[in-house]
């Protein structure tokens, strides 16, 4: 069921079919969700997606949802939610989805107001843990203007989680535990602020695949802005011994402020300059040094002709004599 006529409240969701298996609500205003917004005694047992992206929600009460235990996708991208505290008011629900038993998508691409403090790490811990998210597999929180998780294990009460989208925020390092993700199957870390990766961001990377662990891991870390310095160098040297599997590495870029300009180096023509201006400097240096070498050799002849000469005579003698016997014992044949 598709509503999407500008609606201003909820009340026509109190009536769905009992037989809807997918509702998409968008494109209303609906700046906070009430209780109860399906009704008191409905079945909605067939239910398993619900869309209720760019609605301007501000506000989920904590028990807006009820009757959603088989939906398996929840989207409410594109919104303007505070979970947070504002002013006397407390917009910090921790068991806004907890009646999403069997919920395996979670999508919340923008959907947090603009300028959100670091306390949104903290508060999506609180909705994980009293939510039971037991069977989620995937988290989308794409373009969230997200800096850094102040709290580092903001997604470890989420067993069954696989895949992370961190895509399009402002996170400018690996300042997450990611080990505790036991099943994690995909990293999406694309166009942050990311300008290195330390020797134990990547141990730990290493850590979530084989052999240490039976599966695999890809990444994407493509678009962050990391630094032309020696910390690229260890980056660029894991990507090409790692098992776990960087999606468009070869997309991959390093930024450099030179004479006043800002450059951007692809990383493998990067390094295939810095290899081809190696090899190119022994060349030079290999002609260099034979020219000195023969240089010396022609001098220290020219030095020492007279005692080559004194040397290599008897040695010419001698084998102007054996080309000399050797034509008359031709000819006297």
């Amino acid at each position: 069921m598709h509503l999407w006529k500008g609606f201003t409240n909820t009340e026509m969701l109190a009536d769905l079919p009992e037989e809807t298996q997918v509702l998409i609500f968008t494109g209303n205003h609906i700046p906070e969700l009430p209780w109860n917004i399906f009704g008191e005694l409905k079945d909605l047992s067939m239910l398993k997606t619900i869309d209720m992206s760019n609605n301007g929600i501000m506000e989920i009460k904590g028990k807006s949802y009820h009757h959603v235990t088989n939906v398996e996708r929840l989207i409410l991208n594109h919104n303007n939610l505070s979970i947070s505290s504002r002013g006397d008011e407390n917009y910090h629900h921790p068991r806004v989805f907890s009646n999403f038993v069997n919920l395996i998508e979670l999508h919340l691409t923008n959907a947090f107001a603009d300028n959100t403090d670091e306390a949104l790490a903290i508060d999506l811990h609180d909705i994980f843990v009293n939510s039971n998210l037991t069977k989620l597999f995937k988290i989308h929180l794409e373009q969230n203007e997200i800096k850094r998780f102040r709290d580092q294990y903001v997604f470890c009460d989420l067993p069954s989680l696989l895949d992370v989208y961190l895509g399009n925020n402002d996170i400018p390092s690996l300042n997450f535990n990611i080990t505790c993700i036991n099943k994690l199957r995909f990293l999406d870390l694309e166009n942050n602020n990311i300008t290195y990766f330390t020797q134990t961001d990547l141990d730990n990377l290493d850590r979530m695949t084989y052999p240490r662990r039976n599966h695999s891991l890809v990444i994407d870390v493509g678009g962050n802005p990391f630094r032309c310095d020696d910390a690229i160098k260890t980056l660029f040297d894991w990507m090409h011994t790692t098992n776990v599997t960087i999606r468009n590495k070869e997309l991959v870029q390093c930024h450099q402020e030179k004479y006043g300009n800002h450059f951007i180096y692809n990383l493998q023509n990067l390094v295939d300059s810095k290899h081809a201006r190696v090899s190119r400097a022994v060349s030079v240096l290999v002609i260099v040094l034979t020219i000195v070498l023969l240089s010396l050799l022609a001098a220290y002849a020219y030095i020492a002709k007279d005692k080559i000469q004194s040397k290599l005579s008897p040695l010419l003698e001698i084998v102007s004599r054996k080309v000399h016997y050797t034509t008359i014992e031709s000819q006297d044949v």
